[in-house]
């Protein structure tokens, strides 16, 4: 049964950079304070552990090198201990967790996003199904799978992450299965400010309260923050420095009427943004408009999904004994 008020966590911190270790200690940190506050779901920014891989936007791929190793080796897998001591916190504190983290798997990495529950379940792992521009020179890329939506105690729970929220036919498969809490997270709008281009504040936080509009869901936009650390390692020179500045940090939770739950921190701010989540609001916003339901033209425009994993490699034999059931 879903929950009539959720209390719900949006982080905005700055990551562990390529530090395994102490990415998976403050998460769990983190956790345990949002649940000290009341918490009952604690969202993370993108590829909170082990950080954004912020290279890729400040110089050559020759250049960037020098990270590709370290981030590598500091990337969590789906299954190890790194996310056996997550879901451990979950449980202990009794929450619902959505964090992202670089995957690892084989040889290539993802930009993923994990659902546990208040017992500790690994609900799902999920990866963004386009990395975003230079990010494919990192990340490979997910599936139809990926499209996912939890039906959890505390509701109908799912996550994207960054600019798959400028993707309409990713969003209006989301909506179709009847979200009713979103993570939407993201890196830091730390990149190339002042200029005036989509990878701002502005752009990204309309980006998240349109979602929240259009699919009447309750968004948790979490957000990390670049601070000294971050500008520390990735920033060698002056130009880069003023490339990827301090802050970034625009974190915030968004109702499904496109109403302002939590008041923002600074930008430079780390901390947690708590909301009460009233499910009435979801009623009283899809009256107005659907746009899966009584507010769709599907005479006139329908969506194609396709949910099904696409793996690498299909065992014929399988396929075989398929093919002969079917004759």
């Amino acid at each position: 049964m879903t929950a009539r008020v959720v209390r719900a966590a949006a982080v905005q911190a700055e990551p562990k950079w390529l530090d395994l270790e102490a990415g998976v200690t403050a998460l769990i940190d983190l956790i345990g304070e949002a649940a000290g506050n009341g918490a009952q779901l604690v969202s993370f920014p993108e590829t909170f552990i082990p950080g954004y891989p912020w290279w890729i936007w400040l110089d050559s791929p020759a250049w960037g090198m020098q990270f590709v190793a370290r981030y590598a080796e500091n990337s969590m897998t789906r299954d190890g201990a790194e996310m056996q001591r997550i879901a451990a916190a979950a449980r202990q504190h009794g929450v619902h967790v959505v964090f992202g983290f670089s995957e690892r798997a084989g040889g290539s990495l993802y930009m993923s996003q994990a659902f546990i529950d208040d017992t500790g379940e690994v609900i799902s792992v999920r990866r963004k199904l386009k990395p975003t521009h230079v990010e494919r020179s990192v990340f490979g890329e997910g599936d139809g799978s990926d499209i996912q939506v939890h039906d959890t105690k505390l509701g109908k729970v799912g996550a994207l992450n960054c600019w798959e929220h400028f993707q309409p036919l990713t969003k209006y498969a989301m909506y179709s299965l009847g979200e009713q809490i979103h993570v939407g997270s993201w890196p830091s709008f730390s990149l190339y400010k002042g200029a005036a281009n989509a990878l701002g504040a502005q752009v990204n936080n309309a980006a998240s309260l349109t979602y929240a509009v259009e699919g009447q869901a309750f968004v948790l936009a979490p957000c990390a923050v670049v601070g000294e650390a971050g500008q520390a390692l990735f920033c060698d020179t002056e130009v880069k420095g003023q490339l990827l500045q301090l802050g970034g940090g625009f974190t915030q939770i968004y109702g499904p009427e496109g109403s302002v739950l939590a008041e923002p921190l600074a930008e430079t701010e780390e901390g947690i943004l708590y909301a009460d989540l009233d499910f009435s609001l979801i009623a009283i916003a899809k009256s107005a408009a659907d746009p899966v339901g009584h507010y769709s033209r599907p005479d006139v425009v329908r969506l194609l999904l396709n949910r099904e994993p696409s793996p690498v490699v299909v065992d014929r034999a399988p396929l075989a004994q398929l093919e002969e059931v079917e004759a």
